[in-house]
């Protein structure tokens, strides 16, 4: 690869730095008049990209747009390539491209509001406003070549002190805290609007935790745990400022959100909710965190925190795509390059005090994952992430003289529920980013968490099936196809609240959870119920040989029941499971990738590190694209660990830069 890019070479690498569907903030409204020969009669094609390539197709006779075909066979199959025949009727009702967002597919719906006004900007005549994407990176070369850009590039220069890119957990409550103490800074985000909300977050004896009668956490043993999951890959400096200053993040947020006009109450779950069940097997994990959720109030954590800095005067500039880093020959990182979605102009952002990435893992970009973590792969058959997570802020620091955590930390659950015979793992879709997506089409399959039976397409039981999430997934990619079979019978809501699941797969102990998620998945042929093993056994695909020992193993499971004790692998009693009532209930799972925690490597401050653990000045990260934290896989058992450390970290790199420590 050349180390220059001309101008145009540029425009197509930069606007794919910035994302996919560079031009979301365009929304090419163009409304057919009521006038004779307005339109050039014809047919007209062209893309934009989404979260793949979405292709729109428009139809025209003098004064009106008479068909629509919308091609989405490149986005998310849970989502966006729902929506087809509901883009196709709303842009022929509109009659324009100035079409409704629909919520959970801004991306897709943003790709086709630019193809549809492409195509009625050529059959009026005028000119098409179009910036060419190319898909980053490669499989021989993920990490690509830094853009250079000349000052002839850029259109807009601005003066700041604090430049905070990704409007995520993290980053909108580093801008939240910077705004509260009247910083100057800016905040750029590449989609139009804030991002999801983690709802539930870790935080250490927090006021909230300790007045809900939280005992206060032993730190040395909390240290010494978190270490353990990362077999000391981590760095115990990072983790302890997360440890002792997450309080502090806690009381930021509560000050925020449980005041006026908003008053929220924060729910933590502490003492026995926070445990696995009591037993006199020693096969108990820790759990030592102290979750906090502000779920279910009106209004998401991040739209709050939104409202709350530009209450404070302050302005996100969405659809602002980071480009690169500006660097200089001593190392120092000064600012940034960031593309604006409206028209690819290109905007340098200076940072007198540093810059802070806040913007994600790589978990949607399959260069990064099948070079950086090819079991997570392995294991795969679904997936839950943000389709504009393409690791992007990494690959910047990186071009900075940024070192990359060397060991891959996916977070995956075992809730990646599957149709009989499919394998886990990449399948090919030339219109998807990178060519290539996962098979699943439900995010998470929740009741998979459960310590149900579990085996493999041989009808062999396999591994303890009462561990972390992602234990069973791993032990999977040694089993035929990488997936499994959940088996149990009528009798699972009583099951269910004995295992006392701890984190997310609680949910399911709520009263007609378990009943309403059977019967929706039974409905989508992903679940199948039967009055007899047997005939459960034939709708999972069990055949011959594998038949006979399917049976035979629910009969074996069913002795070890009987005598309260696992000598097979040795899962505690209290979560053996009886399966003898009709109907009996079974499917295929594999894993749900959430996101990755393979990040860049940082000090206790958030500031990057180099391969020679060198502080780059004036460069700071936090979140999903930071490292130093985890390693192997994500600490499940501690839930809103990942979300706690983005936020805490977040706040740590603003005090350092602006002095306020």
């Amino acid at each position: 690869m050349t180390e220059t890019m001309n101008r145009r070479d540029f425009i197509k690498s930069a606007a794919g730095v910035a994302g996919a569907a560079v031009l979301s903030g365009f929304t090419g409204v163009v409304h057919a008049e009521e006038s004779a020969a307005i339109y050039t009669p014809g047919t007209y094609t062209s893309t934009a990209n989404g979260v793949g390539i979405v292709t729109v197709t428009m139809t025209f006779d003098e004064t009106s747009i008479t068909d629509v075909a919308v091609d989405v066979s490149g986005e998310s199959i849970t989502v966006g390539q729902q929506l087809g025949a509901s883009l196709k009727r709303m842009l022929e009702e509109a009659q324009s491209s100035d079409i409704d967002t629909i919520s959970g597919a801004t991306m897709t719906v943003d790709a086709v509001r630019i193809a549809a006004a492409n195509c009625i900007a050529q059959a009026k005549g005028e000119p098409v406003i179009e910036i060419e994407t190319i898909s980053q990176g490669s499989e021989e070369d993920w990490l690509g070549t830094e853009p250079v850009v000349e000052d002839s590039d850029i259109t807009e220069e601005i003066d700041t002190d604090i430049v905070i890119v990704g409007a995520g957990n993290g980053g909108l409550a580093a801008a939240a805290y910077a705004a509260q103490n009247g910083l100057n800074f800016r905040l750029i985000e590449q989609n139009a609007t804030v991002q999801d909300t983690r709802h539930w977050y870790g935080a250490i004896d927090s006021e909230t935790a300790l007045a809900a009668g939280a005992e206060p956490v032993n730190r040395k043993k909390l240290l010494s745990e978190i270490s353990r999951y990362a077999s000391g890959k981590c760095d115990q400096r990072v983790v302890r400022t997360w440890i002792n200053e997450s309080a502090d993040m806690q009381a930021f947020i509560a000050g925020i959100l449980e005041s006026d006009p908003y008053n929220y109450t924060c729910k933590v779950t502490v003492g026995e909710a926070a445990h696995w069940p009591e037993s006199d097997e020693n096969t108990q994990y820790m759990f030592p965190e102290q979750k906090h959720t502000y779920n279910g109030s009106e209004k998401a954590r991040n739209i709050v925190f939104q409202e709350y800095i530009e209450g404070q005067g302050y302005e996100i500039d969405f659809n602002t795509g980071l480009v690169k880093l500006i660097h200089n020959e001593d190392g120092e990182v000064t600012g940034l390059i960031a593309m604006k979605a409206s028209d690819g102009s290109l905007v340098r952002y200076n940072a007198s005090q540093g810059v802070l990435l806040a913007c994600g893992g790589y978990p949607a970009n399959p260069y990064m994952m099948q070079a950086l973590d090819p079991l997570a792969v392995k294991v795969t058959t679904a997936y839950n992430y943000s389709p504009r997570n393409r690791g992007y802020g990494i690959r910047a620091a990186i071009w900075a003289g940024a070192s990359l955590d060397k060991e891959a930390a996916p977070m995956l659950f075992d809730r990646g529920i599957v149709a009989p015979g499919v394998d886990a793992g990449y399948v090919d879709n030339p219109a998807a980013f990178g060519g290539k997506e996962f098979p699943g089409t439900v995010k998470q399959y929740f009741p998979g968490t459960q310590p149900f039976l579990k085996v493999n397409r041989r009808g062999e039981r396999f591994a303890n099936e009462s561990s972390p999430y992602n234990d069973i997934n791993y032990a999977a990619g040694n089993q035929p196809g990488g997936v499994y079979c959940q088996v149990h019978d009528a009798n699972y809501y009583e099951d269910v609240l004995r295992f006392h699941t701890i984190g997310c797969s609680a949910g399911v102990q709520n009263e007609g959870m378990m009943e309403s998620n059977l019967a929706s998945m039974e409905e989508q042929g992903l679940v199948f119920s039967a009055d007899t093993l047997d005939e459960l056994a034939d709708k999972l695909g069990f055949e011959g040989e594998d038949k006979e020992t399917f049976l035979a193993t629910v009969e074996r499971y069913n002795e070890l029941y009987d005598a309260q004790e696992d000598t097979d692998f040795g899962k505690m009693k209290e979560r053996l499971s009886a399966i003898r009532q009709a109907p009996f209930y079974g499917c295929w799972l594999g894993a749900s990738l959430l996101t990755t925690l393979q990040g860049i490597a940082i000090n206790e401050k958030a500031q990057a590190l180099t391969e020679s653990r060198d502080v780059i000045p004036g460069l700071y990260v936090t979140g999903d694209n930071s490292g130093s934290f985890f390693a192997n896989n994500y600490p499940c058992l501690m839930p809103g660990l990942a979300c706690g450390r983005a936020m805490t970290l977040g706040i740590k790199a603003i005090k350092t830069m602006a002095g306020l420590e």
